[in-house]
Order: structure tokens, then C-alpha cells, then sequence
């Protein structure tokens, strides 16, 4: 394989960045052919972490009114809306995708609230490109709460699951 130095090749990556952050997106991949056996497969990605957070705290949090006869010193506070990528047992993607709970439609999911799960096991699956990624649990632990529904979009980074 001949490699060649494509002084080109910065200037384009660069205007891949630029066209990333101007069009607010989170990846983005080229494959740019020179010839035969010479090529540029550039892949820019960025994270988004801060603004999703940032964005969770603007929306104003529902209070709930008082129960009917209950007195003012009775009224129960409303628990603290809990941004789900701030818990410290959060499983977040790795990738930009689409997550699925089972490996076909018919199977049962991988994982279920309560259920304990091994370091390794698979939690779910994230397609990316066409190509089914298992996301495996990083510890030991029990499933609290999945973030995610089947078939819904995700970023990078973006929380999946919580363990306990």
C-alpha cells in the first residue's frame, strides 16, 4: 500500500469539524479514495453531555398539588426531578445509534428491572451504521431503572441503564 501525503487532507478535516459544530451534529464519517490502495477514512466526532444537561434543567418541573382534605403541613414535597446521566451507576452509549432491549423482536429482553447482572453481560444492543453493537455491563449489579425505550435514537454518551 502507497501512502501518500495529501497536504489537502488537514484542510478537509478540519472543514469536517467546522461543518460538524455549524450544523450541531454529533458525528460524523467520510471515506475520501485517492486511488487503488491509497485512502482517507476520517470519522469527527464531539460530545454533547454538557448541553443535554444544561437543556434537562431549563425544563420546569411539574408540582404536584396536594392531596384533597390534606392540610398544608400534610402536603407531601415532590421528589427532586433526578437527571438520569448525573447518577453515579449510570451505563451511558458509547456511540450514536439505535438502541434495542432484545436481539430479535420476538426474544425476550436482555435485561429487566431487579435483575442482577454479571460484569461483561450484555445489556443491550446499540446499532450503529448497520452493525449491532452489544453494550456489556461494565460491574456487577442490580438493574434500578432502564433510561431508554426499544428502537429509540441515542447519542453519545447519553445515559441507557442505571445500576445499583
Amino acid at each position: 500500500m502507497t501512502k501518500t501525503n495529501h497536504d489537502s487532507d488537514v484542510a478537509f478535516i478540519k472543514a469536517l469539524a467546522e461543518l460538524l459544530r455549524e450544523n450541531d451534529l454529533t458525528e460524523l464519517q467520510v471515506k475520501r479514495d485517492y486511488g487503488e490502495d491509497d485512502s482517507l477514512n476520517v470519522r469527527v466526532s464531539r460530545q454533547m453531555i454538557q448541553q443535554v444537561a444544561a437543556q434537562a434543567t431549563a425544563i420546569p418541573t411539574p408540582v404536584a398539588a396536594p392531596a384533597a382534605g390534606a392540610t398544608v403541613g400534610e402536603a407531601a414535597s415532590p421528589a427532586p426531578a433526578v437527571d438520569p446521566a448525573n447518577d453515579p451507576g449510570a451505563v451511558t452509549s458509547p456511540m450514536v445509534g439505535t438502541v434495542y432491549l432484545q436481539a430479535e423482536p420476538d426474544a425476550p429482553s436482555f435485561i429487566s428491572i431487579g435483575q442482577k447482572v454479571e460484569e461483561g453481560e450484555t445489556l443491550l444492543i446499540v446499532e450503529a451504521m448497520k452493525t449491532m453493537n452489544h453494550i456489556p455491563s461494565p460491574r456487577a449489579g442490580t438493574v434500578k431503572r432502564i433510561v431508554v425505550d426499544n428502537g429509540a435514537a441515542v447519542e453519545f454518551g447519553a445515559p441507557l441503564v442505571i445500576l445499583e
